[in-house]
Order: structure tokens, then sequence, then C-alpha cells
């Protein structure tokens, strides 16, 4: 593809800003402001599997809105599976959405061992069913005759905000994938691990895995973890090949963004679809986007993006995406850093901690999966992660596999899935496997 000259984008900006129709709201942002969201909003709604512009024109008033219905009630049911919403709450007061969902068949049977999915950036527990029921892990895993939990991390549209802040106010999206790992998921397993009074499978895809390697490290939240699999497993990102977001990287847009005050990064909405229109108007070449964000995608369902985008992205914090870069920039899997002064006061130390990926139990049973063509998850990270675990967990290497294939690939079942049931199924949990 042809990448804008970085010299000349605001003036791009600016001009195309003239050419449309644009609220108040719009017309006060800088030029500075819409040319940053631009670039940034192009990269994330990649994460999602937008294709071109002419795919992103095809489906830009499904982006608009969200739906009101809950993830059982919009998702799940209608294909025909039992489901049921459930709430908790995290230490630090976000109220989380979970759903249970059970297996099509309609007869009656005892529930099997308990799996919770976790999500990656950008999405929410409906990433696991917007494939066909019989490619969609959150399907085949309740078919199979496990009691499947579906999580949603705090800002996303399945939960339900916090007990005091509003989404309005910029305290509500202080945090990174940090607390995402430690009360997010920790809250998650806990939930689950009391209602069924058993020990929980966890299933994590990218930005889930950073936070399950994360959580793992913490004693009091593995010890209710009975196995592990990781889609695109990622603790180091110190060798990701992104050219797309290596670009926003080197450009510390991501800096740019909080100093202008930028907490919340939501693009399902009139500002950030106009911002799209107007950089794909034959101005910024939107084709071939994808691959310069996850890497090339075999067998990717293009299908089926306008029912992805009915749902996708949903909302992050800018705070999360400056955590990300960090671990780019600095080859890290560590706590947010503040700064050195700002880290002396959180973690009474100049650097921030490192999650000390030796410390998981080498009990732990784990399964990876992961491609040769992951422009996020690359290979030589991968491996970095695997020479600090204990373990030696159980591998699927796909060499012609992309990012986005473990979650929607045609073939996922076959390719990826059957895998992993095997793996649980050699752990001797019950299921109808």
């Amino acid at each position: 593809m042809v990448w804008p000259n970085c010299g000349n984008f605001l003036t791009h900006a600016l001009t195309l800003r003239d050419k449309i129709s644009v609220s108040r709201p719009l017309m006060e942002f800088s030029a500075a402001a819409i040319a940053v969201t631009g670039f940034l909003f192009i990269s994330f709604l990649l994460s999602t599997a937008v294709g071109s512009a002419e795919d992103f024109i095809a489906v830009s008033n499904l982006r608009r809105n969200s739906p009101t219905a809950g993830l059982c009630a919009s998702v799940i049911e209608p294909s025909g599976f039992p489901c049921s919403e459930h709430i908790t709450q995290t230490k630090d007061g976000y109220v989380l959405g979970l759903q249970r969902v059970s297996s099509s068949s309609g007869t009656a049977q005892p529930r099997g061992s308990p799996v919770l999915l976790i999500h990656g950036l950008f999405m929410a527990g409906d990433a696991w069913f917007l494939d066909s029921p019989n490619q969609s892990l959150g399907f085949i895993l309740a078919d199979h005759g496990f009691d499947v939990w579906v999580g949603n991390v705090r800002g996303t549209r399945w939960s339900h905000g916090h007990v005091s802040l509003s989404q309005k106010e910029k305290e509500f999206w202080d945090w990174s994938w940090q607390e995402l790992a430690l009360h997010d998921l920790g809250e998650m397993i806990r939930y689950i691990h009391s209602v069924t009074n058993s020990k929980v499978f966890v299933v994590g895809h990218s930005q889930g895995t950073i936070m399950s390697l994360a959580a793992f490290t913490q004693p009091d939240i593995v010890k209710m973890v009975e196995a592990a699999a990781l889609l695109c497993p990622i603790s180091y990102l110190e060798h990701i090949t992104a050219r797309f977001v290596l670009r926003l990287v080197n450009l510390h847009l991501d800096e740019v963004i909080l100093a202008m005050g930028i907490h919340e990064l939501n693009f399902k909405s009139n500002l950030g679809t106009s911002i799209m229109d107007m950089m794909c108007d034959g101005h910024v070449d939107c084709d071939d986007l994808l691959s310069s964000v996850t890497g090339k995608n075999c067998c990717f369902n293009s299908s089926r993006i306008d029912s992805y985008l009915e749902f996708e992205p949903h909302p992050t914090s800018s705070k999360n995406l400056h955590h990300l870069f960090q671990m780019i920039r600095k080859g890290t899997f560590a706590m947010y850093d503040y700064g050195m002064w700002k880290n002396m006061r959180y973690y009474s130390q100049l650097k921030p901690p490192v999650f000390d990926l030796s410390s998981i139990p080498s009990s732990l049973p784990i399964w990876m999966g992961y491609g040769g063509n992951d422009a996020l998850a690359d290979v030589s990270d991968v491996k970095h992660t695997l020479e600090e675990l204990p373990s030696k967990p159980d591998l699927l290497y796909l060499e012609n596999y992309g990012h986005i294939d473990f979650l929607l690939s045609v073939k996922s079942k076959e390719d990826v899935y059957d895998s992993m049931l095997a793996f649980f199924s050699s752990l001797g949990r019950s299921s109808s496997y």
C-alpha cells in the first residue's frame, strides 16, 4: 500500500475537514487532534477486521449504533444456545458483565468444567461468537459439554460501568491491561470459582493472553485456575513486525493523545466514523491495512465483516494503549511505567516491577496456538515467553496463520480448536468431547 507523507498529514486533515459536513465539536478539534485521532482510528479499527474503505462505507451506520440488549439476547440466544447474564464487581469498583452459555442440544445434562473466555483489545465477549456456530469457539465449547463463561473487561459495552464513576469522567478510564489482569480477570475467576465450586479453564486471545499470563503470576489467582489455552500468546512485544503499529509507536502518538487529554478511545461514534470517512475518501489507501497491523491472515472469514462490525470495536483507555506501546519500546513485560518519581510513589522503586513468568506454577497445564504470519505475537517473542515459563506448554504452530485467523478463520475448528479440545480432554476433566 501507499503510506501518506507524515509531514503533509496535517494539511490533509485540514483540507478534508473543510470538505465534509461536521458538527461543532468536530470543528473545534485542532488540526493535530484530527490527524492523531484519524491515524489511530485506522489502526484500531483494523483489529476488528476491516479490509478496505469500501467495507467501511458499507457498514458505517452499524458503527454508529450500539446494541441495546445484552450479549445473551443480542448474539448467543438467537443461535439457539441457552444463556444467562451475570454481574460481578472488582475491588476498585468496576461492574463487569459475564455470560454463562450452555449446549444447544436442549437436553438437560450436568455441566462440565467451567471455561472462561477472555477477549482481546478493542473487542469484548461477542468476539467468541461472531462466526458460524460450528466455527465459533464459544459455541463449540458449549456443545462439547463445557460450562462456558464469557468475560467482558471494564469499559466494554457488555460490562456495566462503575459504582460511583461516570464513563464521562477521566478517572473512569485511568487503567491499563495491568488492572484488567489483576482486578478484572482476577474477579471473574473468583466469581466463577465461587458459583461452580470448581477450578476454571482460562482461554485468552491476544490482550487476553497478556492479562492471563500476568494474572497467573499472582498466587491468589492462579490457585483457582485448572489450565490455560492461549491464542496468539503475548507477554513480550519487542519483535513485532506490524509496520503500521510500529509507525504509530515511533511517532509517540500514544503520548500525544494522553497529553491532549483524550482518556477514552471509543471509535464506535459519529466523530470516529466521520474521521474514517475522510481518511479513506481517496486521500489514504485503506486497502490491505489489516495485514499491516495483524500480519497476513490466510483464512479470515471476510464474508462476515458486516456481522463483525455490528458489535466491534469496543472502547478501551488511552492509558491501556500507552502501556502496550511501552512494552514495544522497552521490550519488557512489566507494570505501567509512570516515570521515575511516580514509580517511587506507586511501586517504591524507580522502574516498574516486572511480571515474573518463572513464578507461574510449573504444575499449571498450558496450551498455546501461534502463527508464522502473526505480526503482533511474533514467533521470537513467543519463544522468549516459552524460555521464561517453568513448564513446557503444549504447542500448536501454524505457519500460514496471522493474528486474526486464530479467532475468525473459516477453518478455525479443524485447524485450531480441535487441538485445544484434545488438550482439555487430556486433563481428564468432564466434557462430552
